[in-house]
């Protein structure tokens, strides 16, 4: 009778591309991801100054960068990630993104609120920043910020 010896067999092994394809996948997607986010916030626009507040701390906070421009282009001059959209397309966004927060504090209530920060250009009238306010507060989105030039 032949015994059967665990030297015969090769060693076991994992096979490492499925992992190694992921990994890269994921390491592609936050490396773009992260230049998005970086070019909302550069875009060229002459914010107003003030004279008091607090800086905020970048954090986790799940966040609408609505960037207000000074010009109207015939398309609008409301833009979001890059896109220019009108007050409609505006409202449909923060209403799709209110319900994902709902959902989100629901499942973890200590999951901060969803934050719409308003980057507007000076010169810019006050009943262009207004549907973009009334479409949050429609929307049960109370944390509202503008950014602005500080000193």
């Amino acid at each position: 009778m032949r015994v059967v010896s665990n030297l015969s067999r090769g060693s076991l092994g994992f096979n490492m591309t499925p992992m190694i394809d992921v990994v890269f996948l994921l390491i592609i997607f936050f490396l773009v991801s992260s230049h998005l986010a970086q070019q909302e916030t550069q875009l060229e626009l002459d914010l107003p100054e003030a004279t008091s507040g607090t800086r905020p701390t970048e954090d986790e906070t799940r966040r609408v960068v609505v960037n207000v421009l000074p010009e109207r282009k015939p398309e609008g001059r409301i833009m979001v990630a890059g896109r220019i959209m009108q007050e409609e397309e505006l409202a449909e966004l923060i209403r799709y993104e209110g319900e994902a927060n709902r959902r989100l504090l629901q499942e973890n209530p200590t999951a901060p609120p969803l934050e719409v920060r308003i980057r507007c250009d000076r010169k810019v009238p006050y009943s262009v920043v207004e549907p973009i306010m009334i479409a949050c507060a429609r929307q049960g989105v109370w944390k509202v910020t503008f950014a602005v030039a500080g000193n």
